[in-house]
């Protein structure tokens, strides 16, 4: 079988490494692949499309007839910190990690095609919080997951260097608020790190189980932020979305016991972090969404 990348991961990828950082890994993917599933006698199903934006992932099933997902990401992912995430999660609120080898993670099959997306906004804000929360564990000792702070402060050095006058005045309170939040951090907690709807499937041993951690170790509020700005398009479409959005806000804040301006905050920042990176890549209308949100708040 060919194991050729969807078009969108092609294109996600240069636009976040760039062509050239990421053409010598997709010209030896198939080899790769092929590679992983002979050496676990793996019996293939289909290439996932349009898939994700970061990396491969394969149906397969193992000799024993079990169903299961190959999952196949480049170095600049980072696939072995997300690999250490869910050993430590082992399954509880994540997808369960069944075996890896050079870059590529063998995971449970889930029902790709089924995310909280597909519930009513209510009913989905609260499955997406009571899996989130399980997530939130100690991390574990020596752990080699980078720090909100460090982050963020790989995210800013972007954000100033962002040459748009018309954002300015938003990029510059979004960079304050980072400052003032990154001062002190109140926990240090492992986190998903792109924790949305859509990063929630359905499964079998469980109703719903997170996928795609980018993890890092910090305060639950950042972990929180993005999961604010789920559906954008519809808030904005809304004749009451500032107010929906922060209503959404603080009912998260107040469930998962988080503070409401630190959650504030890192929604902000998050928001016009993401539109700045969007518009940088070409991406102005899913960049210019994200900055109106960020306005609101």
């Amino acid at each position: 079988m060919a194991f050729e990348p969807p078009q969108r991961l092609v294109r996600a990828l240069g636009e976040t490494y760039g062509d050239k950082a990421v053409g010598d890994w997709l010209d030896q993917l198939p080899k790769t692949v092929q590679e992983a599933v002979d050496r676990r006698e793996l019996d293939v199903e289909r290439v996932m499309a349009p898939g994700g934006r970061s990396s491969l992932v394969v149906l397969v099933r193992r000799p024993d007839g079990t169903a299961a997902a190959l999952k196949v990401a480049p170095p600049s992912a980072s696939p072995a910190l997300e690999r250490a995430a869910l050993e430590h999660w082992d399954g509880w609120g994540a997808v369960r990690l069944l075996g890896s080898t050079d870059g590529a993670l063998l995971l449970e099959r889930l029902h790709p095609e089924v995310s909280l997306r597909s519930l009513p906004e209510a009913k989905a804000l609260l499955e997406a919080a009571g899996t989130v929360r399980r997530l939130w564990t100690e991390p574990p000792a020596d752990h080699g997951f980078e720090t909100v702070a460090e982050r963020t402060e790989r995210q800013a050095e972007a954000m100033r260097a962002f040459a748009d006058p018309g954002a300015a005045s938003l990029v510059a309170t979004a960079l304050a608020a980072r400052d003032e939040l990154t001062a002190e951090s109140p926990e240090l907690v492992l986190l998903h790190g792109n924790f949305r709807q859509g990063k929630v499937l359905a499964a079998d041993r469980t109703p719903w189980l997170a996928v795609g951690p980018e993890p890092l170790v910090g305060e639950r509020a950042y972990d929180l932020a993005r999961l604010v700005r789920d559906r954008v398009e519809d808030l904005i479409a809304a004749a009451s979305g500032a107010a929906a959005a922060r209503r959404r806000m603080n009912k998260l804040a107040d469930s998962l016991e988080v503070d409401r301006e630190r959650l504030r905050g890192w929604t902000l920042f998050r928001a016009v972090e993401s539109g700045t990176r969007a518009i940088a890549a070409g991406r102005r209308g899913e960049g210019e969404l994200a900055l109106e949100f960020a306005g609101w708040l």
